[in-house]
C-alpha cells in the first residue's frame, strides 16, 4: 500500500509558473520580485500593521527576533517547554539561557500561571527575563490575553512562534501579530510550503529592514564590502518564494481540508470513552488544525498511544508522539523549568494523525480502517 504520511507537502499548481518566471527573467539570487511579491502576499494576508521579512527558515527568523530584542549572552529567555526544538534552540546561539514553562489543558499552550512564577522568580534572583517565547501548538493559537498581559505587566518583550499556525486566528485577529515579533515556517510539512523558508514579521517597516540588513550578512551601504555588525546568510531566494507565491492562493482551502480532517477524527473518537480529540475551546479560537492529534487514556480504553502508533504503521500510516518537552530534552537537563506535568502528560498519550491537505477519502477510510482494529 502507498504511505499515507503525517503530512506532506500538497502543491495548488501554480507553484512552477511563478519560479518559471524567475528561470526566464535570471532572478535566481536571494532577492527579486518573488520574493518581494510573497513578503507583501503575507502582509496582506495576516494584516493587523506588520512588516514582513522572507528567510531561509523559521528558525533563522527567530534568531533574527532574539537579536532585534537585544538578548545577548547570559540573559534568560522564557520559552514554552512543549515545542519543537528550534523554538528553543536560537536562545542558545545567543549565548542565553532558556527557561521553560509548562502548558495549560485547554490550548496545550504556554501556562500563564506557570509564566509569571518564572517571572517572579527571575526578578527576586535579580535577572529579569529579556524576551518570552510562545507557541500556537499543531495551530492552536495560545491563551494571547493572558500572555500579552503579563509581558505588558512586567515589560518584557514578547515573541509568537506561529511556525505551525499560520492563518489560525485568535478573536479574529491572525496568529504571528500579537507579539512584538512573529514567526512563521513553510518547511515541507507545513501547511503551505517553499521547500524551505520561514519569516520574521514585524511591527514596524524599520525593524524589517535591520531584520534584512543583518540576513544578508549586515552588508553597509558602501560601493566596496565593508561590515560594521556581524551578518548571517538568512535571507530566502526568489526560486523558492516563487513556490510560496504559488502556495499563497491555495492557503484558505488547505486550511479547510486540514480543518475537515480535524472533523473526521472527532466524529471517528465521539463515542469512544477515553480517546480526546484536540480542538478549540471555545469560540474565540480558530486553529488551521495543521495536525490532528488525540490524547489516549490507557485506563478506559485498553490500549496505549504507542499500541495505535504501531497498529498505524502496520498498515502504512505514519503518525507520531506529540512534541517532546524541552525540559525533558538531554541537551537542556540543566534549564530550569517551572509549571506541573501537563506537558509531560500529553507527550507520554498524546499522539498526531495524519492532517495533510491532501489526504482522500480513501486514505481516510484505510485511517479509519486501522483504527477501529483496536476499537474492536
Amino acid at each position: 500500500m502507498d504511505k499515507i504520511w503525517l503530512s506532506s507537502p500538497h502543491m495548488g499548481g501554480a507553484e512552477q509558473r511563478y519560479v518559471q518566471e524567475a528561470f526566464e527573467t535570471n532572478w535566481v539570487a536571494p532577492l527579486g520580485p518573488n520574493v518581494n511579491g510573497f513578503e507583501k502576499d503575507l502582509e496582506t494576508y495576516i494584516k493587523e500593521g506588520t512588516w514582513v521579512a522572507c528567510l531561509s527558515s523559521g528558525t533563522s527568523a527567530l534568531h533574527l527576533a532574539l537579536i532585534l530584542s537585544g538578548v545577548s549572552n547570559g540573559d534568560e529567555v522564557l520559552c514554552q517547554s512543549m515545542t519543537f526544538s528550534a523554538s528553543a534552540n536560537p536562545i542558545t546561539y545567543q549565548g542565553a539561557k532558556p527557561v521553560f514553562i509548562d502548558s495549560e489543558l485547554d490550548t496545550w499552550n504556554m501556562c500563564p500561571i506557570a509564566l509569571e512564577e518564572a517571572i517572579k522568580s527571575s526578578i527576586k534572583k535579580g535577572r529579569k527575563p529579556k524576551a518570552i517565547i510562545v507557541v500556537h501548538l499543531y495551530g492552536m493559537p495560545a491563551k494571547m490575553d493572558e500572555i500579552i498581559g503579563i509581558s505588558k505587566k512586567y515589560e518584557i518583550t514578547l515573541i509568537e512562534d506561529a511556525a505551525e499556525a499560520l492563518g489560525s486566528e485568535f478573536r479574529g485577529q491572525k496568529c504571528g501579530t500579537f507579539g512584538d515579533f512573529g514567526i512563521l515556517s513553510f518547511n515541507g510539512n507545513k501547511i503551505i510550503t517553499t521547500s524551505g523558508g520561514g519569516a520574521l514579521v514585524c511591527r514596524s517597516e524599520e525593524k524589517k529592514q535591520k531584520a534584512i540588513f543583518l540576513a544578508t550578512q549586515a552588508r553597509d551601504n558602501a560601493v566596496h564590502y565593508q561590515h560594521s555588525e556581524i551578518g548571517y546568510n538568512y535571507r530566502m531566494s526568489n526560486i523558492t518564494a516563487g513556490i510560496g507565491r504559488g502556495q499563497m492562493e491555495v492557503l484558505d482551502k488547505h486550511i479547510g481540508y486540514r480543518r475537515l480532517n480535524n472533523e473526521f477524527y472527532q466524529n471517528l473518537f465521539e463515542k469512544i470513552e477515553g480517546i480526546t480529540v484536540f480542538k478549540e475551546p471555545n469560540k474565540d479560537y480558530f486553529s488551521n488544525h495543521w495536525l490532528s492529534a488525540i490524547v489516549i487514556d490507557e485506563s478506559k480504553v485498553g490500549f496505549s498511544r504507542e499500541d495505535l502508533r504501531l497498529c498505524l504503521l502496520e498498515d502504512s500510516i505514519e503518525s507520531r508522539p506529540l512534541w517532546k518537552p524541552m525540559h525533558l530534552q538531554p541537551v537542556f537537563r540543566e534549564c530550569d523549568y517551572y509549571g506541573e506535568s501537563v506537558a509531560e502528560n500529553l507527550f507520554k498519550n498524546g499522539l498526531c494523525l495524519p492532517s495533510g491537505s491532501n489526504l482522500s477519502d480513501n486514505d481516510r477510510h484505510r485511517i479509519k480502517k486501522s483504527i477501529n482494529k483496536l476499537l474492536k
